[in-house]
């Protein structure tokens, strides 16, 4: 699977984005998807995760409420609704194929997108 990412850019605090992440190559819709970010000088942390199905997800508790998970298996993209942007959300965003059921880690993720810069400014 080829994954991309894109949507990212400068943002001011309390604004809103929209990632995209479109998938190539294997059947999109047999995954479950995930987008992780990894700040500077920071470990890649989960942000959201959503069923192949689009039925189940499932989001760290820093964006709870604030960002919604969806997917398209039509048009093989999912997407990352970011509301409510903090300084605090500034990241590298990566989108990634699930390998292991309802993981939350990078290890539990097998094909990775290039990632797109989301900088939040206060």
């Amino acid at each position: 699977v080829q994954l991309q990412a894109s949507g990212g850019g400068l943002v001011q605090a309390g604004g809103s984005l929209r990632l995209s992440c479109a998938a190539s190559g294997r059947t999109f819709s047999n995954y479950a998807m995930g987008w992780f970010r990894q700040a500077p000088g920071k470990e890649r942390e989960f942000v959201a995760r959503i069923s192949w199905s689009g039925k189940t997800t499932t989001y760290a508790d820093s964006v709870e409420g604030r960002f919604t998970i969806s997917r398209d298996n039509a048009k093989n993209t999912v997407y990352l609704q970011m509301n409510s942007l903090k300084p605090e959300d500034t990241a590298v965003y990566y989108c990634a194929t699930s390998a292991v059921v309802g993981s939350r880690t990078p290890s539990g993720y097998n094909y990775w997108g290039q990632g797109t810069l989301v900088t939040v400014s206060s």
